[in-house]
This record gives structure tokens, sequence and C-alpha cells, in this order.
């Protein structure tokens, strides 16, 4: 296996996670602690409706959230739904998918008995959380044990300190090079260079993700470009955590020269343990389905508070170069009040530089720093 570097960085309102395997961005994560996703909570949940049409409980939960409960996970050996669990019950229950695209979490009553020595020590009552899952740093030390950790953040570090001991390493200033924050960067884009010259384009939509590959000229050679993008492509999956149905579109080739690409394409998939690869379709399309856990990182990057959220890593950093300057967010009204919104991000930027970041609200154009002119 490459050898695995894990680099954390924490800025206000946010802590960006990588994982590199031989050097190369592998994995990549975007959390805000103050709205985490909620795989792997703990939380005493109290059943609300069952629906034997949908195999399955709906379960209130803390935060005044839904969440189900499938009938395969609702009791070992699996039993029909209404024979699991009844309405009121007050289950014990592991969120195993975060919510997105507008459905609830999804659950699990099946525990290891750790989680359930957790939850009947926690103070009786529901709905409530007992205890949050783990971060991406966390998670991918479970995973690579000998990896190397870089942490750079005071609260971040005491935070992954007291779980990780001393595998993590604090570093003063960023753990992120410039080549790893222009890849975070791109991230946010639906175009991406591949070998050769071409382009892949992605596009999600509520039922599935199109990939498609514009092979930029690659003329007779198309069989060789296509292969050669395989890697990258598989890579990209995994970096912007698509998930679900996954359709595939390579750039020119018969339905019979496509499925040669079929195992150079397994192939690339297979470090990444939740993608499967199920063939073409009748159209020649190569059809993936990828486990949906957390959220794809498109829902995550495209929002005003993720651009608010930018502004304010950069106004760190700018406050860090220039402490005697005052600075000042230039954003439209919903940037400026999704970070609000967002507890703790803009104390935090105060309590990390000394000062409060002044806000003003504009009709349009993307988020600016600038300075307060002196009096």
């Amino acid at each position: 296996m490459a050898e695995a570097l894990i680099l954390a960085e924490a800025s206000p309102g946010e802590v960006r996670t990588a994982l590199l395997l031989g050097g190369r961005l592998t994995e990549a994560w975007v959390e805000r602690p103050a709205r985490p996703d909620g795989v792997g909570d703990l939380q005493r949940g109290r059943v609300v409706a069952i629906s034997a049409f949908m195999s399955g409980a709906f379960v209130a939960l803390a935060g005044n959230e839904t969440g189900f409960l499938p009938e395969s996970a609702a009791s070992a050996p699996r039993q029909p739904i209404k024979q699991a669990v009844q309405e009121g019950q007050i289950l014990g229950l592991r969120v195993t998918r975060a919510a997105q695209g507008g459905k609830g979490p999804r659950l699990s009553a099946l525990l290891t008995d750790t989680e359930a020595a957790l939850l009947a020590a926690a103070p009786q009552g529901a709905p409530r959380l007992v205890a949050r899952g783990p971060g991406a740093a966390q998670r991918l030390a479970a995973r690579h044990p000998n990896a190397e950790i870089r942490v750079s953040g005071a609260a971040l570090v005491a935070r992954l300190r007291a779980v990780l001991g001393d595998r993590v390493q604090a570093q003063h200033g960023a753990v992120f090079d410039e080549v790893i924050e222009g890849e975070f960067a791109a991230l946010a884009e639906n175009a991406v260079a591949l070998p050769g010259g071409g382009v892949l384009h992605i596009q999600t939509t509520r039922a599935l993700t199109a990939l498609d590959v514009d092979s930029g000229g690659a003329g007779d050679g198309l069989a060789r470009f296509n292969e050669a993008a395989l890697p990258e492509i598989a890579r990209q999956i995994r970096l912007r955590n698509l998930s679900g149905a996954i359709l595939l579109d390579v750039a020119g080739l018969s339905a019979k020269r496509r499925q040669a690409l079929l195992e150079p394409l397994r192939a690339a998939l297979s470090p990444d343990r939740l993608a499967r690869l199920v063939g073409l379709t009748g159209l020649g399309l190569i059809e993936l389905v990828r486990d949906r856990i957390h959220p794809p990182l498109a829902e995550i990057l495209h929002s005003p508070l993720a651009e608010g959220l930018a502004a304010l890593r950069q106004a760190a950093r700018d406050a860090a170069a220039r402490p005697a300057e005052r600075l000042m967010l230039e954003a439209r009204p919903e940037v400026i009040a999704a970070l609000r919104d967002l507890p703790g991000a803009l104390d935090e930027y105060a309590a990390l530089t000394g000062r409060a970041l002044e806000l003003r609200g504009v009709a349009s154009g993307t988020a600016q720093i600038r300075e307060v002119p002196r009096d």
C-alpha cells in the first residue's frame, strides 16, 4: 500500500482534511463542526411511523430530524418491520448515512457491544443525541493506522489528540501547500483536465451523476486516450465523494470497444471500497454505483455558506500577514447571513485574529476581503 499522509487544517467554522497516498491527493473532506453530517452518531430515537410498503420505520431524532430505519437494519435475525419495532418504541441507533438529497438520515439498530453500552449508560429519554460520530481525520486514521497525521489549529489538535494520542503532529501555520490548496479549489468545478488533453465533465442530478469524457481531439488514438483517462476518472469519483448511480460516457468508441475498458476501469476503482462497476447499459454507457454515506462535496461546496467560509479563511490568512490592518468582508447579503447563522464561525475568527471582522453587504459579486480605510 502506498505511504499514507493525513493532513487536517482548521479555519473559522470549517475543517478540511486530506488523505495523500504516495504523495497524491486521494480523498478530500470538508466539514463544519457546528453542523456535522451525523454519520456514526449514536442516538436514542422514537419510532413515529411504520411503513410496510417501504420496508422500514420513520424515527424521530434529536434536532427535530426524522430518520429512516430499514427493515434489514432493524433486527438480527431479520424480521418483517412490523414485528421488529412498534410505534412509540424507543430505540438505540447509529446513523449510517447522512441526510442528503432531501432525504433524512439512514439508521441502524444493529449495534456493537461498545455502542450498546454507551447508549445504556446515557440519560434516558428520546429523542436524544448520545455521542457524535468520528470526523474525517479519525475515520482516515482508523483505516490507515500507520499514517502520519499533521494538524493545524490548536482546538483541532487538542480534539484529535484526545482520541489519536501522539500520532497527531501539531503544525504551526498551514498544512496544505499550494498544490493541495489548488486541488481543493478545483473540486468545486464541474470540469476536470484529463491526461492527453481531454476534459471530464461532471453533472449531478437528483437521480444520478453523469460523467462525460471530451477527447479534446485525440483522433485515432481514442481507445488509448480513454484507457489512460480511467485512473483519473476513478480518482475524481472518490475525491468528490460521488455516490449513487453514476453513468460514464467515454469518448467516441463503439459498444464493443467500450467493453474492453471495463476491466481497466474495475482495476482503477479497486482501491475505492465504496465503488462497484456494474457494466454497460444498452446505450453503451458505463454504469457504476457508489454507496451513499456522506454528502457529496458538491452539496457542501456550492452554497453561500461555502463562499463565506472560504472568504473567512482568506481573511484569517490576511490578518496573520498584516496584523496591523483592520479587515472587512464585502459579500452578498445571503453570504453574510449564512456566516452569521453558522454557530461560532465569526467568533472563531475574532479569537484567532484578536479582532472582529467587519461585514458589509453588496448587491452582487463574489465575496472580497478589503482593508478598512484608516480614519
